[in-house]
């Protein structure tokens, strides 16, 4: 006690007690922290989670299904639209009726207890018919949205067949073009998507053109639109289809009419065949070398069907699935450690010699 009075302290709150007959006197530690003192840790907890809520209203995002550039998707736009106004109007409906019945029926003091109530008709089939209504306003433009986004597609309309691969993706163009993973189609004409699968379940996916559908071995479906916007357009595959689910990627392309007759005819024709003792005579060497042509093909030169057609790889703009862009360095990339880069890939680690990869690659990226 004389301790706390020299220091200028009021003494802590005791506890006297007796037990057996001997006094035993607790002291409880003290504190200047009011209660509604925040911790400065949960301060910066809700700063982080603010931080985090504002980094996630940045962008760019290139996979948003709310900048639609097709009609398809701009039927799912709008009834993502029509769905979100019904539902902030029943939020809305129901946190005022929330409100009002707090602050009305609040407790006050002397107040008389309330009359209960132990049934009402009127309010029970109101609360019942209620939800009924509501899940027919969106079940209606719902149905009626997937009616107009599976409509068979018209007789001029461009057929393409689409062939899933762990973890890639085979496009089959009318007129004998074959490619992989970039998919060509035409300003304003519509695209008929012929989709199956090589192997397993795998779903094909490009939020800004069309919603996702799934691809089966054995089964073929349908994606049919029309983009109305050139340019390039992100997708992959949202299915889990095995170890590289994740770099299943895919990109469409929107040409113009001229720009994608162009492309076709392009695809269309047999490489350059490289010079004679070039750099890219002694890549094409290494192709056959390596045992590449027995997994892909590249016309004139092997007819493997295992892997992409490489035909025109040096006109991609991707390799690897999407994954990597198609330059020098990551074509050695990819060569030198397919496993490294997509985890359970089929193509193998060839031990491919320094001098021979940088032949090879500059014979790929000739493939034009």
């Amino acid at each position: 006690m004389k301790r706390h009075a020299t220091l200028g302290q009021s003494p802590p709150p005791a506890l006297t007690a007796s037990v057996d007959g001997a006094t035993v006197r607790c002291f409880f530690p003290t504190t200047s922290r009011t209660l509604d003192a925040v911790p400065l840790y949960r301060s910066s907890r809700w700063l982080t989670l603010a931080a985090l809520a504002v980094m996630g209203c940045g962008g760019p995002f290139p996979q948003s299904t709310l900048a639609p550039a097709s009609g398809y998707a701009r039927e799912i736009d709008g009834l993502f639209g029509t769905v979100f106004k019904l539902m902030m109007l029943v939020f809305v409906v129901v946190e005022v009726l929330l409100l009002f019945t707090i602050i009305r029926h609040r407790h006050r003091p002397g107040a008389a207890e309330p009359r209960h109530t132990h049934g009402h008709t009127v309010l029970e089939i109101a609360w019942t018919i209620a939800p009924a209504l509501i899940l027919v306003f969106v079940a209606v433009p719902t149905i009626q949205t997937i009616f107009k986004t599976q409509a068979p597609a018209p007789a001029d309309a461009l057929k393409i067949q689409v062939v899933a691969h762990q973890w890639w993706w085979e496009y089959r163009y009318p007129g004998g073009v074959v490619t992989a993973n970039e998919l060509h189609v035409p300003l304003g004409r519509t695209v008929d998507l012929e989709m199956t699968s090589a192997d397993v379940i795998h779903s094909f996916w490009a939020p800004r053109l069309f919603g996702k559908r799934d691809v089966i071995p054995g089964h073929t479906n349908h994606i049919v639109f029309a983009a109305d916007s050139i340019g390039e357009y992100m997708g992959q595959c949202v299915e889990f289809c095995g170890a590289s689910h994740a770099n299943m990627r895919l990109r469409v392309l929107v040409d113009s009419d001229t720009a994608f007759a162009a492309w076709t005819a392009a695809q269309a024709a047999t490489p350059r065949a490289p010079a004679k003792n070039s750099v890219e005579q002694r890549g094409q060497d290494a192709f056959r070398r390596y045992g590449c042509i027995g997994c892909h093909t590249v016309t004139g030169v092997s007819t493997g069907i295992i892997g992409p057609n490489l035909t025109h790889v040096g006109s991609r703009t991707t390799i690897a699935g999407g994954m990597l862009p198609s330059a020098a360095d990551m074509l050695g990339k990819w060569i030198e450690n397919p496993q490294g880069v997509k985890p359970g890939a089929l193509m193998p680690r060839m031990g491919v010699k320094p001098d021979d990869m940088t032949a090879l690659v500059a014979y790929l990226q000739s493939l034009k």
